[in-house]
Order: structure tokens, then C-alpha cells, then sequence
């Protein structure tokens, strides 16, 4: 199982005083080095955190996988066409949201992603919708020729009770099977942390997870390469154990 870790948070802390550091590039080369299999970053229409020159400068620095998180806009497929990331994820955004906060309804432009999409992938360009654990999203993804998914956790990763959690966990198992099934990458992400990774990562048929805010706030404490390779060894090991359990 690969692990994408997003650097977003550390543009973040440097919008808060609107200095220079510190530098998501500085980040991604520290990732890198500690075993991430790729880097993530969201280039918002605001830039409310990553900018365009920090996209232009994490493409020159990453020596994994580049995935630019995007929304859906003429603006973003012209921007990304240019600086020819490995994957596209093509998110639902919000001004007013802290976060995103749940998978794009992919039925609702459909028309748009069917422009859209082949464009990116004449450009060499993966592209990945982030949806709900939703069999009909799922399907249409498949519909649209989108290479991947991403399954948006974040419901399962704000559960409340054990009840909830299982419930959640069902819903992703079974969507991930149907992704895999209909010849998707399959990958997951949002909320997920130290504790709660370890049910996801044991889902065989998701291949990738991508996790940004709970890598930073350990990385405040123990440094980042640190916390990249601890979610790395837990990510990996929990996956090769359910491998090993399944046959």
C-alpha cells in the first residue's frame, strides 16, 4: 500500500504570519527522503495556503509521485496541463470550508468531467475523483474513463461510537471492492490519523492512502521525517499482515 503524504499544512502555517516559512518545498524533500510514496498538495482558486509558485516548485523538487488536488474549473485543468503533475484529484471546493468536506457529486457535471478528463490524460496526466463511499459515484467515475478514485473517510474518521465506526468501515470495504472491481485505482483519505489508519490500511483492495494533517501535527512534535516513516511502517505493516491473514 502506498502512503501520499499532503504538505498543505505547512503553506498553512506560513499564511499565518504571511512570511516565507515554512517552505512546503523544504517539506516535501524531508517526506521524500523518509519514504513517502508521493506528495500531495491542493491548489485552491483562493490560495488560501499552497500558491502557484509553490506548485511550480514542488513539480522541479518531488522525486516520487506529484498528485495536485484541484477543483473541477477551466482555471485548474489549463494550470495543471502546464505543470503536468503524475495524478489529478479532482475535489469539490468551497470558499467558506476549513476543509473539503466530502466527495465531489460527479453526477451533477458529468457533462464537464467528460470534457474535461480526456483532456488531462491526452496530457499524460492520471486522473482521480474524490467521492463518497458511494456505489453510484463509483460507477459514474468508471463511466467518465477517470483512472482512479479516492474514497473520502472522513465520515468514518469523525465516527462517534463503535457502532458508527463499523458502519463506516463497511460502507469503504464494500466500495473499495466495487472500485477495484470496476478496474479502478483505488485509494483513500481525509481524517484518517495514527489510530484510525490501521482499519483502513487493512483493506486490501485500496492501494494508496493520502494523509496530511495528522503527519504535520505529529511532525510539530517529532520532526517530519519522523512522522512520515511511523505512518509509513503502520500503513505498510498493517497491510502486509491482512495479506498474509486473507491467504
Amino acid at each position: 500500500m502506498r502512503l501520499g503524504v499532503n504538505v498543505d499544512h505547512y503553506a498553512t502555517i506560513r499564511q499565518a504570519r504571511r512570511t516565507y516559512e515554512p517552505d512546503p518545498v523544504a517539506a516535501v524533500i524531508l517526506a521524500d527522503l523518509a519514504g513517502a510514496d508521493g506528495i500531495v498538495c491542493h491548489l485552491r482558486e483562493d490560495r488560501r495556503h499552497i500558491n502557484d509558485n509553490d506548485l511550480a516548485r514542488i513539480r522541479q523538487t518531488v522525486k516520487s509521485v506529484l498528485n495536485m488536488e484541484m477543483a473541477p474549473t477551466d482555471e485548474m485543468v489549463k494550470i495543471a496541463m502546464a505543470v503536468k503533475p503524475e495524478i489529478v484529484t479532482l475535489v469539490p471546493e468551497k470558499r467558506e470550508e476549513v476543509t473539503t468536506e466530502g466527495g465531489l457529486n460527479v453526477t451533477n457535471i458529468k457533462p464537464y468531467l467528460q470534457e474535461i478528463i480526456p483532456r488531462l490524460k491526452q496530457a499524460g496526466i492520471q486522473v482521480s475523483v474524490f467521492v463518497d463511499p458511494d456505489i453510484r459515484q463509483i460507477k459514474e467515475c468508471a463511466l467518465i474513463g477517470a483512472d482512479s478514485i479516492e474514497l473520502h473517510t472522513g465520515t468514518y474518521s469523525n465516527a462517534k461510537s463503535s457502532a458508527q465506526v463499523l458502519d463506516e468501515l463497511n460502507k469503504i470495504k464494500v466500495a473499495a471492492a466495487f472500485g477495484k472491481k470496476s478496474g479502478l485505482f483505488v485509494a483513500a483519505g481525509h481524517g484518517l490519523n495514527y489510530h484510525n489508519v490501521k482499519y483502513i490500511a487493512q483493506i486490501l483492495d485500496i492501494e494508496e492512502l493520502n494523509i496530511g494533517h495528522s503527519i504535520v501535527a505529529r511532525a510539530s512534535l517529532v520532526g517530519l521525517e519522523r512522522a512520515v516513516k511511523e505512518m509509513v511502517e503502520i500503513v505498510k505493516n498493517e497491510y502486509n499482515l491482512s495479506l498474509i491473514m486473507s491467504r
